[in-house]
């Protein structure tokens, strides 16, 4: 009896970890797709309930100082507390307080005072969720080893994508089912980016001081009993504030160029345009401009993401900041409709490469351990200087009109261009972090010696 030869076992190919960058760009695109229908409709069904442009300005100041406070906290809680955890949270808060403006029309009718309370609510879980999702972006790209640079052009791409949907979706939602009900749309994109989000591995949204406490039931209990929120908000404050604006020069400039677009952009499409379409009696092609806008900027962001190693970056920044004073300009002007939407996609297809280059350097050079206090501060200093802009530019409305306060917005931002074209920080991008000729490398920590340490819709901001 012969014994027969042990077969050789096949060895099992080694565990590849699922990408997360998939699910994280679908999250964000749900949150957008939600955001950018209420967008539209928001604007307008408030012009339709006021009757004031005012109103709308003086809602927004109103909003301003909660949300800035909100953000800070926001801040500490993303340090503190799962990167992941926070934004499913956020989200579900967001959906909401959506949910509740169709109910609160339904019941007693929606005024003024309701905009407030749930705009009020509303920024509880915007704020926080944002600056989460910015957050965890580096970590999505560490995770499944992707360049930076070139995943935040594809997230403004795709972001770009998304807001073209956005606008003509709402068009279509309030012509049949009516402006207030349309927004029930957002509310289930939020809640969907909720539950997409919770698919993603809980080590993906890990703080450092998270990793620090992992399996230390002692440093845990110390982190809990420590200093409470409202303290550690004030740090937060003062710890994204030193990073964004006293250690870094580059990033310093970076935040006022995003923090100008914001301002300018966020008046004239959250105000200005719907008050002169409105006026004019056509609400319904604002959602037409905005969707030209926003094809440019997803025409522009796959050119860069695609190019972003041909050209120097000061290059790309020249040509997109020139490029956005002339589409700026046009919409000023405030032409006749096939005007308006050539100059709106003209500013789309050159914000495209300027959002994307300043999302990369604001997330490539924050460190890792302050990102959360960092970009809490700047969501929470975005979201309180654009409703001051926006309440000023209401001002101009009331006392001159549309097209002065569309003017007015325009010389701002060529004043702005100006000095992005001249300030000696932001000329010489290329060689400022040493990363041209490694575009792929992603360091986020521990360059916080010096003035030249550390340092994003938004993000891209213009998509938001």
């Amino acid at each position: 009896m012969s014994l027969a030869a042990p077969q050789a076992r096949t060895p099992r190919p080694p565990h590849r970890p699922r990408k997360v960058a998939p699910r994280y760009l679908l999250s964000c695109a749900l949150s957008l797709l939600g955001n950018s229908v209420a967008g539209v409709v928001l604007p307008l069904v408030l012009l339709a309930t006021t009757g004031d442009a005012l109103a709308a300005g003086t809602l927004a100041l109103i909003c301003a100082a909660p949300q800035f406070l909100i953000g800070l906290v926001g801040g500490a809680l993303i340090d503190r507390f799962n990167r992941r955890n926070v934004s499913i949270v956020s989200d579900m808060l967001s959906a909401a307080s959506v949910a509740l403006l169709p109910v609160v029309d339904m019941i007693w009718g929606l005024s003024f005072g309701w905009f407030v309370a749930l705009g009020l609510l509303g920024a509880v879980g915007d704020i926080p969720g944002m600056t989460a999702r910015d957050a965890l972006a580096p970590a999505v790209c560490e995770r499944d080893g992707r360049s930076l640079q070139k995943f935040m052009g594809l997230t403004q791409s795709l972001d770009s994508l998304v807001v073209i949907v956005g606008p003509a979706l709402a068009a279509f939602l309030m012509g049949a089912a009516g402006a207030v009900n349309a927004l029930w749309f957002t509310a289930v994109m939020s809640a969907g980016a909720a539950l997409v989000t919770l698919t993603l591995p809980r080590t993906v949204g890990r703080t450092g001081n998270e990793r620090a406490l992992a399996g230390s039931a002692a440093a845990i209990a110390t982190a809990t009993a420590g200093p409470g929120l409202v303290a550690e908000a004030w740090a937060s404050l003062k710890s994204g504030v030193a990073v964004l604006f006293v250690r870094d020069e580059l990033l310093r400039s970076c935040m006022l160029v995003s923090f100008g677009i914001v301002m300018i952009l966020g008046s004239l499409q959250g105000l200005v345009l719907p008050v002169h379409f409105t006026a004019a009696g056509t609400p319904e092609l604002l959602g037409y401009v905005l969707s030209a806008m926003s094809a440019g900027m997803l025409v522009s962001s796959l050119a860069y993401a695609a190019l972003a190693s041909k050209l120097r970056r000061r290059t790309w920044f020249i040509i997109s900041l020139a490029g956005m004073a002339v589409g700026v300009l046009a919409l000023g002007l405030l032409p006749s409709f096939p005007l308006l939407l050539a100059g709106a996609l003209l500013l789309g297809l050159f914000a495209g490469p300027l959002s994307a280059l300043l999302g990369f350097y604001i997330f490539d050079r924050i460190p890792e351990g302050n990102r959360g206090s960092a970009l809490g501060t700047q969501n929470s200093l975005t979201l309180a200087a654009a409703p001051v802009a926006v309440f000023a530019t209401s001002l101009i409305v009331e006392a001159w009109g549309a097209g002065a306060a569309a003017l007015a917005l325009a010389v701002c931002w060529g004043v702005a261009t100006i000095w992005a074209l001249t300030t000696h920080t932001l000329r010489d991008l290329a060689e400022e972090d040493g990363s041209a000729a490694a575009p792929s490398d992603v360091r986020t920590a521990d360059r916080n010696a010096g003035p030249a340490a550390v340092g994003a819709e938004h993000p891209s901001v213009l998509a938001e």
